[in-house]
């Protein structure tokens, strides 16, 4: 993962992949995951996002993780939130405030016990191919066994446009969780008025997984 990258695009609020609402996907299909209030829920790579406050609506424990330091930092105060700030070393630091905590620091590098539930929005999609199986063997060591994991990826043709966010297609999805009972929850196609559509990309598909580790 090319760090410099990211903390560019948030030093120059380059975010167009940030949702200033909660995604849709998040509240369809989140009954599916079948969490509880106690249940610890994970999102990795959370940017300042508005689905963390949905989540922790439900859940008593929502943790997220976060490269940037300025996304940490934007989502507190853009809720008018005053967070307990710790330095746990190695660069990172830990912003704590009621239901939410969000380890500031690499994700790859960050340790945090093991989570209940996992939704993954925009953190696999991010992920260059040469990454994703790095990336889903340690996402896998941070849940519990039982534990379930709602994911969020695009399938179009990656020849026709540069990512992040990549395309993951359904057989890749299958292969980087093959130990786990995996399940597509939903195919959304979108028609020629979609954004990306429009940029030229011939299909553009957003997919729901519910992915259950053993």
């Amino acid at each position: 993962m090319d760090a410099e990258f990211w903390h560019s695009r948030w030093a120059q609020n380059r975010i167009g992949f940030h949702l200033d609402e909660v995604n849709p996907m998040l509240t369809q299909y989140w009954p599916a995951v079948n969490a509880t209030r106690e249940e610890v829920v994970l999102v990795p790579m959370c940017g300042k996002s508005e689905d963390l406050t949905w989540l922790a609506q439900k859940h008593d424990n929502v943790v997220g993780i976060e490269l940037s330091d300025i996304a940490v930092r934007a989502f507190f105060a853009e809720h008018f939130y005053t967070p307990m700030v710790t330095a746990l070393g190695n660069g990172q630091t830990l912003y704590n405030f009621d239901e939410i905590s969000i380890y500031c620091g690499d994700y790859f590098t960050t340790q945090i016990d093991p989570v209940d539930v996992v939704y993954d929005r925009a953190a696999l999609i991010a992920m260059p191919e040469t990454l994703r199986r790095q990336y889903a063997d340690k996402l896998l060591s941070m849940v519990k066994p039982g534990g379930r994991i709602l994911l969020i990826t695009l399938d179009y043709p990656q020849h026709e446009m540069d990512g992040p966010p990549f395309s993951v297609p359904a057989e890749e999805v299958e292969a980087l969780f093959s130990g786990c009972q995996v399940r597509r929850l939903a195919r959304d196609e979108k028609d020629e008025t979609h954004p990306r559509r429009q940029q030229g990309i011939t299909r553009f598909a957003e997919e729901a997984w519910l992915i259950e580790v053993k």
